[in-house]
């Protein structure tokens, strides 16, 4: 079973990631990211029928898109194809702070280790590296900062409002 970092733990990721040209029909159980075609075709119906569907935006997929109540999702990933791509950054603080997302947002595709503490800082509290990372190493860099100076989702004064510590 694949690691995910979650909540600064690595734990067995229990999500199956259904790939876009998947026929509706071959669906497996279980619990089930979705792309954003097969959500908005399925998605509602498939969690009304108590199923555990969770979904997944490519990089030129934006929040708008998603047909239904955002918040009630229980997990948003987004893909990031390549760690040069950025548009998933700006979709996670788009999820947190435009949609009101509340739940797992979690990074999925090519992110690297060097990205982690950034991502957590647009609101993902979910990484799914690549096979040839630690996971459990790659932990270590959700703490490689321990300030910042601009604003971002996790924070919302500078660091010349904030009072010294």
């Amino acid at each position: 079973m694949p690691k995910l970092i979650i909540n600064d733990s690595v734990v067995d990721d229990s999500w199956v990631r259904i790939e876009a040209d998947t026929e509706v029909s071959e669906l497996p159980k279980g619990n089930l990211l979705l792309p954003l075609q097969i959500w908005n075709e399925v998605g509602a119906q498939l969690a009304t029928d108590g199923q555990s569907v969770g979904l997944w935006l490519a990089s030129d997929q934006l929040p708008e898109d998603i047909q239904g109540d955002v918040k009630s999702i229980p997990v948003i990933a987004v893909d990031f194809p390549a760690f040069t791509d950025g548009r998933g950054f700006s979709i996670g603080r788009l999820l947190r702070e435009r949609y009101g997302f509340a739940n797992e947002l979690r990074a999925i595709g090519a992110p690297i280790r060097d990205q982690l503490s950034y991502l957590k800082r647009c609101g993902f509290d979910a990484f799914q590296l690549a096979d040839h990372y630690d996971a459990e190493a790659a932990l270590e860099s959700l703490r490689d900062f321990s300030e910042f100076y601009q604003t971002a989702f996790d924070q919302s004064e500078p660091k010349f409002r904030r009072h010294p510590s």
